[in-house]
C-alpha cells in the first residue's frame, strides 16, 4: 500500500502537496496511479521532500508521461551523454534581459504563459527544481485556468468564448511584447545583438500558431488559456477593437488569479498541468545567481494548430 500523502494545496480550488516519495514508492504502481490522478484533479503537485537529483526528477517526471528532449542544442544539459531529459535554465551574465516590475530590477522575469504557445502542438507538463536559490526573489507562480474562467466578468467572457490567439516565437522579445505585461513595466537591457537575432531567425521560419482562448476538459470544466506572453492578436479580429478585448482579458487575468507561489527549497518539485495552469517567473535581481532544473513532458490535446495550415520550415523548438 501507498506511503504517499497528498493534501490540498494552502487551501486554494487547485494543487497538492505530495509527501513521502521516494525510490521504492515510484515502484509501486498503486502510488504512480495515486499521483497521476492528482495531477489530473489538481492540476499542480509540489513535492516536497525528495532526493535533489536528475536521476530523481527524471523518475517523477516519467510518472506523468515519456520525455521530451531539448531540441536546441545550445541549450545546456545537466545529464552529460545520458538522456534524462533534464535541462538548464540560468541567467547569462550580459546577455540576459534585465527588466524592472514593480520598481525592482529582475533578470529571467516571466509574466504569465503556458509553454510551446508558439508551437501547434502543447506539451502535457513540466518539472521544476531549483538548483541554486537565491536569498530573495527566484519564486515561481502558478494560476489555474479554470479558476480563471469562473472569475472573469461575464462581459468579457462571452466575448473572449469563441475566439483563438495567435502567438508568434517572435514575442519572448520584450520590446515586441503588446499584451498582459504590468502597467509599471519596463525593459531596462534588451538581450545582446547575437540572442535577439537569434529568436527573429526562428521566428521566421515558423508559421504563427494558433490556440482557442477557452478550452472544454474531458472531465467538463471550461478552462481559459491565454497567455498574453507570445500572443500576437485575435484570429479573425487583428485590429484595435480586438487587442483591446485580449488586453481587457490578459489584464484580468493579472488581476482575478488566485495564485499559488512557490517558494523553493533544495528538495522541492513542482510539476504543473501545461493544458489547465499559466505560470509566471519572478526572477531575481542581477546581483544574485539563481538555477532551475527543468524536465518536459510530452503530449498534446490537440486544439492547436498552424496558421493557414502552414507547416515550419525548420524543427519547432519545443522546451521551455
Amino acid at each position: 500500500m501507498s506511503s504517499i500523502e497528498v493534501e490540498q494545496l494552502d487551501g486554494l480550488p487547485f494543487g497538492a502537496r505530495i509527501r513521502g516519495v521516494n525510490w521504492a514508492v515510484l515502484k509501486d504502481e498503486d502510488a504512480r496511479r495515486q499521483l497521476g490522478a492528482a495531477f489530473q484533479d489538481r492540476g499542480v503537485l509540489v513535492f516536497e521532500d525528495v532526493e535533489p537529483s536528475s536521476e530523481m526528477q527524471a523518475a517523477i517526471s516519467r510518472i506523468f508521461g515519456p520525455l521530451k528532449d531539448h531540441p536546441i542544442k545550445a541549450v545546456s544539459r545537466v545529464d552529460g551523454q545520458r538522456f534524462l531529459g533534464v535541462i538548464e535554465i540560468k541567467p547569462q551574465p550580459g546577455r540576459t534581459p534585465i527588466v524592472e516590475v514593480d520598481g525592482q530590477l529582475r533578470v529571467n522575469w516571466q509574466p504569465w504563459h503556458f509553454d510551446h504557445f508558439y508551437n501547434n502542438e502543447l506539451n502535457r507538463g513540466g518539472v521544476l527544481r531549483s538548483v541554486i536559490t537565491p536569498p530573495e526573489g527566484g519564486q515561481t507562480a502558478f494560476a489555474d485556468g479554470i479558476q480563471l474562467y469562473d472569475a472573469l466578468s461575464a462581459q468579457l467572457r462571452a466575448a473572449i468564448e469563441d475566439k483563438n490567439i495567435i502567438y508568434s516565437y517572435e514575442m519572448l522579445l520584450f520590446d515586441h511584447q503588446r499584451f498582459g505585461l504590468p502597467r509599471n513595466f519596463r525593459q531596462v537591457r534588451g538581450p545582446d545583438e547575437e540572442n535577439a537575432q537569434s529568436v527573429l531567425d526562428t521566428a521566421r521560419s515558423l508559421p504563427r500558431a494558433i490556440h482557442p482562448a477557452v478550452w472544454t476538459r474531458s472531465s467538463g470544466e471550461r478552462v481559459l488559456h491565454v497567455s498574453g506572453y507570445g500572443a500576437v492578436g485575435i484570429e479573425g479580429h487583428e485590429n484595435p477593437e480586438g487587442d483591446a478585448l485580449l488586453e481587457a482579458v490578459c489584464q484580468e487575468i493579472r488581476a482575478k488569479a488566485k495564485a499559488y507561489v512557490h517558494e523553493w527549497r533544495p528538495s522541492d518539485m513542482v510539476v504543473w498541468d501545461n493544458w489547465r495552469m499559466l505560470h509566471e517567473g519572478f526572477g531575481v535581481h542581477p546581483k544574485h545567481d539563481r538555477c532551475v532544473h527543468r524536465t518536459t513532458i510530452q503530449g498534446d490535446y490537440g486544439l492547436g494548430y498552424w496558421e493557414n495550415k502552414a507547416a515550419p520550415a525548420q524543427a519547432v523548438p519545443t522546451g521551455y
